[in-house]
């Protein structure tokens, strides 16, 4: 009997021993596992600003450098961009004196019996398109009064004072310049024109067309030729409108000059290679 309560006793205390290892051993696990958790939920948001903080540093440091990287990148775009408008602006100026230089060339070659000498304008007579040019040519130069003044694009006006080394060019667009004119639709050649202004717009007029004529807007006005001293077929102008005046039983009409006298630079004298005697128009 005793033998047995000892035995019991003995299997009691093994059991005993073994469930408490097993719980220690469990408790110890958990603890380690609520340890690490613990730390870890601690750690995580210092780790994620700490994260955060150095790539900010790092996107900053980026943008720095590449900001200035741009910055230079830029300077020279815009370097190279000046020197593109540069190059530019010397091929359009090449390029309009080619076409002037062309547009007289051609007007040469169809009037052979001409001589041509190129001028700069270097003012404007009184300060106004209206009153006339100063040119850089004189009487060295072989230039007269009374002489055609030309551009590429058609009739400037005429010499009406020449000094040594330069002249003045009275305007087509002055009312005290008179051209004999031909109306190319209908070939009359009564007409004559003169400056007209109108507001700020520098036109001419056509006058002495007989009532009848058929002249229309849109039809070209040339030089006649009549009187010996313009070249004939000169271009002047274009009609933008019609007049008719029942009393004095003729017509006029209004002319846009094809020149443009606000942008005239270099211009051109026709000299007559053989001296005619003296006319008017």
């Amino acid at each position: 009997m005793n033998f047995l309560r000892n035995k019991l006793a003995v299997t009691v205390i093994v059991l005993s021993v073994s469930f408490l290892t097993i719980i220690s051993y469990n408790v110890k696990r958990d603890n380690g596992s609520y340890i690490a958790g613990a730390t870890g939920a601690v750690l995580n948001p210092v780790q994620e600003v700490t994260y955060t903080f150095g790539d900010k540093i790092k996107g900053s440091m980026s943008f720095i450098f590449n900001f200035s990287k741009v910055k230079t990148e830029n300077k020279e775009l815009k370097k190279k961009n000046i020197d593109l408008e540069n190059k530019l602006i010397e091929y359009n100026n090449l390029k309009n004196e080619n076409d002037r230089l062309r547009g007289m060339l051609d007007f040469k070659n169809q009037r052979a019996e001409y001589n041509y000498i190129g001028t700069h304008i270097i003012g404007k007579i009184g300060g106004s398109i209206l009153d006339g040019y100063i040119i850089d040519r004189g009487t060295k130069d072989g230039l007269t009064k009374d002489m055609v003044v030309i551009s590429p694009e058609g009739l400037v006006g005429q010499i009406i004072e020449v000094n040594i080394n330069w002249s003045k060019v009275q305007s087509l667009v002055n009312e005290n310049l008179a051209v004999s004119a031909l109306v190319q639709s209908t070939g009359e050649t009564t007409g004559i024109v003169k400056g007209y202004k109108d507001n700020n717009n520098l036109l001419a007029k056509i006058h002495f067309l007989p009532l009848d004529s058929e002249i229309k807007e849109g039809d070209i006005i040339t030089t006649s030729g009549l009187g010996g001293l313009y070249p004939k077929d000169i271009r002047i102008g274009q009609v933008i409108s019609i007049e008719s005046d029942e009393i004095k039983v003729m017509k006029s009409a209004i002319i846009k000059p094809y020149v443009d006298f606000n942008k005239l630079e270099e211009i051109f004298v026709v000299v007559p290679k053989e001296i005619r005697g003296e006319v008017r128009y």
